[in-house]
């Protein structure tokens, strides 16, 4: 194999080159200058985009992979700098998502000595400690040959199995000094799923076994089913069984929400169509989901589900997932787009198809539907000013085209986007097991930069924003034309909302901001540069969000939302496992009863 002299730097620089990475986003700074000056002559091939925080670059790259499909290399100095990138880690690592960090370090020579922003008290050089719960593997190359392997290694980790990021700790001497290496050969989209295993077919034969006598099936899916890719096989095998299909808050987009067969989410956040389908189903096939406790409603027995009635199939990539929350009837270990292909095979080999549009099942889930959209009726509908969340969701869907992205981080924002249809793949973009706050502006700019022929909107409370809200700053200076539509309630109304719900209507503590003193999120976005407007009247709307979608670059909507309890969020249908204080004694003896239902862990 051929050999060229490179420095570290330029090692990076010709790897990211050979798998095809186009952006290099992150801030420069003294720990990662010989890393960022080999890039001056990679030309377009790899843009450098200068983001304002390091949270905000692995968000970025995090959200362009759920996109395309393809992890980003983010850049940080030493210390300070790549801590900061933690809680973007722990969003991508809870998601599954690729992104690869490569932070500057103490140079080899000087490792516990104590330079500038190095952590040595315990160990030199010591930032793979700290970010190690957080990252699917972590490197700390010594030499150019073996920060060489280590890139190799890190796409293969990335990219292959269950996704997750990954971290490269690189020394400032290793970036500047040069060996010989090969020339490097493109590791990443070079791996297809692996086969399935001899057991994994034989379990797959047993699932087949269930679904061919199954009278009520459901299908559970989760995000897995995207990060597979796997909508086609889902859509087909749904319709060849006549199973329902109930998504989680992650796998929400991964079938088409205007289906008959789709009975919508499940779970604390849940639908009454989804959580009563899931609790009156015979046989569950969960494809791609953890069951964690929001899916589960905390695993509150009857809630969302009944394991007594129900037979449940678990297929999943990981198979430290498969039992870790339900005893199983079977549960496969595998790709969910091979699992689904060979449980659909299997089934047309037994020439099993139900023609499900003339079942009572299938009248039912109609039926199922309809009550849950009466039920929720009066937040869409409401003509209230200033509008609720549900009625802006409303709108916002009858603005946008069809295939949309919609990216959402924590609060009313994500809990009400439930209510929202989405009916393309990977165009529900939200951190879903991480909840975190500030993900989805800069996730969003993300998402633009994978897909900038779609239309992309983060939708975001004034908490959330004004996290990541310097980010403007990127999205202008690139052009990057994001529509940032802020709800604005003027505090953290959905733990307000919460505290109402649990402790009393006269609990909500320590989450309301002076309304008077909050800051003019229009000006300031103006003074970024963006277009900007507000608009408090639900039929002012959809023109307000066509205006900003109209625009060459980006733009924000403010839209002041409905602060009043209960019409601030969304009908809940779930249960959430929310300790109530012992001195409010007439709810915590309703807690503890409810609490007495938990379905304990399976037995291990």
């Amino acid at each position: 194999m051929p050999a060229t002299r490179l420095t570290g730097g330029e090692i990076v620089r010709d790897r990211l080159l050979a798998e095809g990475v186009p952006y290099l986003v992150g801030i420069p700074g003294h720990g990662i200058v010989a890393m960022l000056d080999a890039f001056r002559t990679s030309g377009d091939r790899i843009k450098v985009l200068q983001v304002r925080h390091e949270q905000s670059a692995v968000h970025l790259a995090d959200g362009y992979y759920r996109v395309a499909g393809k992890p980003l290399a983010v850049f940080t100095s030493i210390g300070p700098g790549a801590l900061n990138t933690a809680i973007g880690l722990g969003a991508s690592y809870v998601d599954s998502t690729a992104v690869l960090v490569i932070a500057g370090e103490t140079h080899t020579y000087m490792e516990g000595r104590g330079v500038l922003q190095e952590l040595e008290r315990k160990r030199p050089a010591d930032l793979p400690s700290v970010l190690e719960p957080l990252v699917k593997a972590s490197y700390r190359p010594r030499t150019q040959r073996a920060l060489f392997n280590d890139l190799v290694n890190a796409f293969r980790e990335m990219t292959t199995g269950r996704p997750g990021p990954t971290f490269l700790s690189l020394p400032m001497d290793v970036q500047a000094e040069s060996a010989e290496v090969p020339e490097p050969a493109a590791v990443m989209g070079g791996y297809s799923p692996e086969p399935l295993s001899e057991q994994a077919s034989a379990n797959v034969r047993a699932a087949i076994d269930l679904l061919v006598v199954a009278d009520r099936p459901v299908m559970v899916a989760g995000g897995g089913v995207t990060l597979a890719n796997a909508e086609g096989q889902l859509l087909s095998l749904a319709e060849r069984t006549g199973a329902a299909v109930v998504t989680t808050l992650q796998g929400k987009g991964c079938f088409p929400e205007d289906h008959p067969l789709y009975g919508w989410h499940l779970g604390t956040k849940g639908t009454s169509i989804g959580n009563a389908l899931t609790t009156s189903a015979d046989v569950i096939l969960a494809v791609g989901t953890r069951f964690t406790d929001q899916v589960a409603s905390s695993f509150r027995a009857g809630t969302t589900f009944d394991p007594a009635r129900t037979k449940l199939v678990q297929v999943d990539i990981d198979g430290r997932e498969l039992g870790k929350n339900y005893d199983l009837e079977v549960g496969i270990q595998g790709d969910a787009a091979v699992v689904l292909g060979a449980i659909i095979d299997g089934l047309a080999e037994r020439e099993h198809r139900v023609e499900y549009e003339s079942t009572d099942y299938f009248s039912e889930i109609g039926e199922l539907r309809e009550t849950w959209l009466d039920e929720t009726a009066e937040l869409r509908e409401s003509v209230a000013i200033p509008p609720t969340v549900p009625r802006f969701y409303r709108e916002l869907r009858k603005v946008l085209d069809r295939d949309a992205i919609v990216v959402t981080s924590s609060g009313h924002a994500q809990a009400c986007v439930l209510e929202f249809p989405f009916y393309e793949p990977r165009t529900n973009l939200t951190s879903g097991g991480f909840s975190t706050m500030g993900w989805s502006y800069p996730a969003a700019l993300g998402a633009k930069l994978a897909a900038p022929e779609k239309q992309v909107v983060a939708v975001v409370g004034d908490g959330d924003f004004l996290m990541t809200m310097q980010e403007m700053a990127t999205a202008k200076e690139y052009g990057i034309g994001v529509v940032a539509v802020l709800l604005n309630n003027y505090g953290w109304y959905s733990i307000r909302d919460l505290q109402m719900a649990e402790f009393g209507e006269d609990r909500g503590f320590g989450v309301d901001w002076d309304a008077a003193k909050s800051p003019d999120f229009v000006a300031i976005a103006r003074g970024f540069g963006l277009h900007a407007e507000s608009v408090d009247d639900p039929d002012e709307i959809q023109a307000a969000v066509g205006r900003a979608l109209t625009q060459d670059g980006p733009s924000l909507v403010e839209v002041k939302v409905a602060r009043d309890y209960p019409n601030s969020g969304s009908t809940v249908v779930g249960w959430w496992d929310v300790p109530i204080p012992a001195y409010l004694t007439d709810r915590r003896t309703a807690y503890e009863e409810a609490r007495k239902e938990i379905e304990p862990p399976p037995a291990k």
